[in-house]
C-alpha cells in the first residue's frame, strides 16, 4: 500500500492538498463506496454495519450520510479530443495508410467536393452546438492544429499529447489512474474474467539505453492507441442505436523511468530484478 501511496501523496503535496483535506474526503469516499458497493442481498446498509466495514466512526457515518461530501462532478471528454479521435480514427478522415490526412479549411459551399468531408463537417458530426471556427482557432492557438499553404489543415498529434491545460492533464490524471487501479484491484481480487495487466520492468540500464528504451515504447503505444482507437470508432457507430450498448473501455500505454536508488526504500524487490508481468 506505501508503494501505491507514496507517488500519490508526492503529487498531492506537489499541489498543496494536505492531509486533513486528503483525509476528510477519503472518510467520506470509504462511507459511500461501503455504502453502494457493499449490501448484504440488496438491504439498506445501517450506520453501523458501515462503521464495522471501514472503521469510521459511526457518527461520522452518519453525518457523511445524511450530508455528503460534494465532490468535482466527473468532466465529460472534451470536444477538441472527441475532435481528435474521430480524425486519428474515421476512415472518412484518414489516408490509405490509416493516417489522419490534412482536412480542407473551407465549408463545403466553398470548395470542391471530390476533397471529401472537411474538419466543419468533423465538428459538425459530433455537434452542431459550437461554431467550428471557435473549435479551429483554440486548436490552431495550441498548436494541435497548423494551416498548410493550400488552406487545409493537418492535425500534429504530439502537440495534442503534449497539451498545458492543467484542468485537462489532471482530468485525464484521475480518470486514467483510476481505471488502472481498478483493472488491478479485479484481478487482484480474482474476479472473471480476467483484464489484460502488464508491464515490462528492467533496472541498471544506462540513460542512453532509457532514451532508446523510450522513443521505442513511444512509438510502439502510439500505434497500438491509434489502432485501437481506429477499430472503436467503427464499433461505436454500429453500436450507436443498440439499447445494450452500456459499456465503456479504457487502454492505455505509459513508460517511466527513474534513477534505481528512489525506488530502493519502497521497492526492495527492485535492485537487481527484470522482467515482466
Amino acid at each position: 500500500m506505501k508503494k501505491l501511496m507514496r507517488p500519490l501523496v508526492r503529487t498531492m503535496i506537489h499541489f498543496e492538498i494536505s492531509y486533513p483535506v486528503f483525509i476528510r474526503m477519503l472518510k467520506s469516499l470509504y462511507v459511500e463506496v461501503a455504502e453502494q458497493e457493499f449490501q448484504l442481498d440488496g438491504k439498506h446498509n445501517t450506520d453501523s454495519r458501515i462503521s464495522l466495514l471501514t472503521g469510521v466512526h459511526r457518527k461520522d457515518v452518519r453525518r457523511f450520510r445524511e450530508n455528503p461530501e460534494t465532490l468535482e462532478p466527473p468532466q465529460p471528454v472534451s470536444l477538441a479530443s472527441h475532435v481528435v479521435s474521430l480524425w486519428l480514427g474515421d476512415p472518412e478522415y484518414t489516408d490509405e495508410n490509416n493516417k489522419p490526412r490534412l482536412l480542407p479549411r473551407l465549408p463545403a459551399a466553398q470548395r470542391d467536393p471530390a476533397e471529401g468531408p472537411g474538419f466543419e463537417e468533423l465538428v459538425q458530426s459530433i455537434s452542431k452546438d459550437v461554431r467550428p471556427r471557435a473549435l479551429l482557432d483554440e486548436l490552431l492557438r495550441t498548436g494541435v492544429v497548423r494551416e498548410t499553404d493550400n488552406n487545409h489543415l493537418k492535425l500534429d498529434q504530439q502537440a495534442f499529447v503534449a497539451t498545458d491545460d492543467l484542468r485537462q492533464i489532471a482530468h485525464y490524471f484521475g480518470r486514467n489512474l483510476r481505471d488502472h487501479i481498478a483493472c488491478a484491484g479485479h484481478n487482484l481480487q480474482g474476479d472473471s474474467p480476467r483484464f489484460l495487466e502488464r508491464a515490462v520492468f528492467y533496472d541498471r540500464l544506462s540513460q542512453g539505453s532509457i532514451e532508446e528504451l523510450r522513443s521505442q515504447a513511444e512509438l510502439l503505444g502510439n500505434d497500438a492507441l491509434v489502432t485501437l482507437n481506429r477499430m472503436a470508432v467503427e464499433l461505436a457507430k454500429k453500436d450507436e442505436q443498440q439499447p445494450r450498448a452500456t459499456q465503456r473501455m479504457t487502454f492505455g500505454a505509459y513508460f517511466y523511468n527513474t534513477p534505481v536508488e528512489k525506488i530502493a526504500k519502497d521497492d526492495e524487490d527492485s535492485c537487481g530484478k527484470q522482467g515482466s508481468s
